[in-house]
């Protein structure tokens, strides 16, 4: 039987804050390109952040999904669901409290999640280590 959605979530703020800062500084790492950070706490039960990033070609969205798939595990002890890894245009990394979406740039520019998910606000800022 699968696993609820809800089963990855963490109540805990500082194993949240401890992920979303893993997810960013392997992204970084990896040399991922507009890289931004939108907070759903609040705002969606889904999870606290969702983090979209664009990668330069498949290869390279396909490298920083694996890498940041197998330290989430290493740090969690979890495996994070991924969808979208054999082709590598978007691939979706779902580790619970962190929504991670990887693009090329072409595919995220169609999609324009940033916009779908701003709930009025200002745009998102860009997420880095600042």
């Amino acid at each position: 039987m699968p696993a609820s959605a809800n089963a990855y979530r963490s109540p805990d703020a500082d194993s949240v804050a401890v992920l979303h800062k893993l997810v960013l500084d392997s992204l970084d790492d990896d040399q991922a390109a507009d890289m931004i950070s939108i907070p759903l706490a609040g705002k969606s039960s889904i999870a606290d952040h969702m983090v979209i990033a664009s990668g330069r070609s498949t290869r390279q969205v396909a490298s920083m999904a694996a890498k940041l798939a197998e330290k989430i595990k290493g740090t969690t002890g979890r495996s994070p669901r991924i969808e979208g890894l054999p082709t590598a245009d978007w691939v979706l990394i779902d580790a619970g409290d962190i929504i991670v979406h990887l693009f090329r740039p072409e595919v995220r520019s169609f999609y324009n999640l940033e916009r779908m998910w701003s709930f009025g606000d200002a745009p998102p800022a860009p997420a880095g280590n600042a």
